[in-house]
């Protein structure tokens, strides 16, 4: 069944765009998407087309962007990069997370107009359209492919749950709120309160 991009609300196929069979495509094949303006992503080789970001979703990123950028960025410890930004997770996973953060021992991944390989830190702005994706495909991608720390906030609940790569799995810390401060492992230092993500 085609799904219509008009009006998209959800994570969906998108399998009306000319190029491989689902499950084939690629970084390659993804070079020579259509520049229409919609964010299209490849999870274990399936093209996908994400929903539009809303104003309070792009609120939400610029929030937390400061405040990595002021724990990170301006201390000369790595790079913060939000969306649009692709990242080659693996062959047949390439995303464009809506915030990623590289520490100076892995800034050898960036490349010009992409990243090869796990970012350190993943941050998905989740609403109702996205969650599914963000909690199942995202999370099992980015466990997979060895993200070491990978933060979901509910846009929704103004909650942020944090996962830590230990072995091979990710473990909850926990769903944290309100005044509670992000416990962050990668960022031990960061003293940033939960609330001060959302308006």
């Amino acid at each position: 069944m085609t799904t219509s991009p008009d009006n998209l609300q959800v994570t969906t196929l998108a399998d009306w765009v000319p190029g491989p069979n689902q499950g084939d495509w690629t970084y390659n094949e993804y070079l020579n998407l259509p520049d229409d303006g919609k964010r299209y992503e490849i999870a274990d080789g399936v093209l996908l087309l994400t929903p539009s970001s809303t104003g309070s979703h792009q609120d939400t990123i610029g929030e937390v962007c400061f405040y990595l950028r002021s724990h990170i960025k301006l201390a000369g410890l790595g790079l913060v990069i939000q969306a649009p930004f692709i990242v080659e997770l693996s062959a047949k996973d390439v995303f464009q997370p809506d915030i990623f953060v590289l520490m100076n021992a892995h800034l050898d991944r960036v490349q010009e107009k992409k990243v090869v390989g796990a970012p350190d830190l993943v941050v998905e702005v989740s609403t109702s359209g996205t969650a599914a994706f963000d909690r199942l495909t995202r999370y099992d991608t980015y466990e997979y492919t060895g993200v070491q720390e990978y933060w979901i906030l509910n846009l929704e609940r103004r909650t942020v749950e944090i996962f830590v790569l230990e072995g091979d799995e990710y473990h909850s810390l926990g769903v944290f709120h309100g005044e509670q401060k992000v416990p962050s492992r990668l960022i031990s230092w960061l003293s940033v309160r939960v609330d001060q993500f959302f308006f």
